[in-house]
């Protein structure tokens, strides 16, 4: 077991932009051998956490995995002689608010919506493997849409229910670049609430509208993160992916596909690519959705 944060790499995909990138380690898991969502939900499939750095201030976007993850975020950003920080939540899940202790005496920001499910949810966070305990809330709530200044960078952050109810998605409109947290994912999203699949696909379709050129995801290919993101062809392949786990309700044949068939269209176009640990993924997502539909 390698300790927490020993395998984190930090990139600079843009001047001013610091990606927090962790995870896809061959034979190597971060927290235990047994099972938990750190390493079957986030370093398994490969994570990362962003930064936009302006003079001495900073925005954290998405806090990391653990407290030692957080720690050596933290410390990148201030010996490059950052004095102001603050933090935007991408949604409620483990995998984007474990580190927010050691920001606890920061601006944690975050929709009301984020806010709210992280109340709801205490308990169940508190008692997850790893726990996230104490649980540090966010302490400036927006609604829908909040703008920011970073020091020269103007930052604006977007409700987008894609994913998680919760989303905020964060745009660097100088760059036309989208952070999109977990609402888009390579190779194939992450269904955490089955019953809400039209609203996501409503909302992939609006936020295709938005001004953007490049996209940078939580769970994605590390060398293309390098490499500046991936482009629009990412929410058309999420969108496909979603309408096809829809049709299981009237194809059930659908469900025995293994995620190379399920997803070839967008695989051979190049705009994701396959990763062997979502099959996992998919067969859960397939399991979510036809419970979804056997509770209806």
């Amino acid at each position: 077991m390698s300790a927490l944060g020993s395998t984190l790499r930090v990139h600079r995909p843009y001047p001013r932009v610091l990606a927090f990138y962790d995870g896809r380690v061959d034979g190597v898991r971060a927290y235990s051998d047994e099972p938990n969502w750190l390493d079957d939900g986030a370093y398994s499939l490969g994570v990362c956490s962003y930064a936009v750095v302006s003079g001495h201030e900073a925005l954290v976007y998405d806090t990391s995995i653990s407290l030692p993850h957080a720690r050596i975020i933290r410390k990148t950003l201030e010996d490059a002689g950052v004095r102001n920080v603050r933090v935007v939540l991408s949604h409620w899940h483990t995998d984007h608010i474990a580190g927010n202790e050691v920001f606890a005496d920061c601006e944690i920001i975050a929709n009301d919506l984020t806010e709210q499910a992280m109340r709801n949810n205490r308990i169940n966070l508190a008692n997850r493997t790893p726990p996230i305990h104490p649980l540090i809330m966010p302490n400036r709530i927006f609604h829908e849409t909040l703008q920011l200044r970073i020091g020269e960078v103007e930052v604006e952050l977007r409700h987008a229910d894609i994913h998680s109810h919760d989303g905020t998605i964060m745009i660097l409109p100088h760059l036309k670049l989208m952070f999109a947290g977990d609402a888009l994912e390579d190779p194939v999203t992450y269904v955490a609430e089955p019953k809400r699949l039209e609203h996501h696909l409503r909302d992939l379709d609006r936020i295709a509208t938005w001004n953007f050129e490049k996209i940078l995801p939580n769970h994605g290919a590390e060398e293309v993160i390098v490499a500046g993101g991936y482009g629009p062809g990412l929410i058309g392949a999420t969108r496909s992916y979603v309408q096809k786990l829809l049709r299981l309700r009237h194809e059930p044949e659908l469900a025995n596909m293994e995620l190379p068939a399920f997803i070839a269209d967008d695989l051979r176009s190049g705009s994701i690519r396959y990763f062997a640990p979502y099959e996992a993924v998919h067969r859960e997502n397939v399991k979510a959705v036809l419970s979804g539909y056997a509770d209806e």
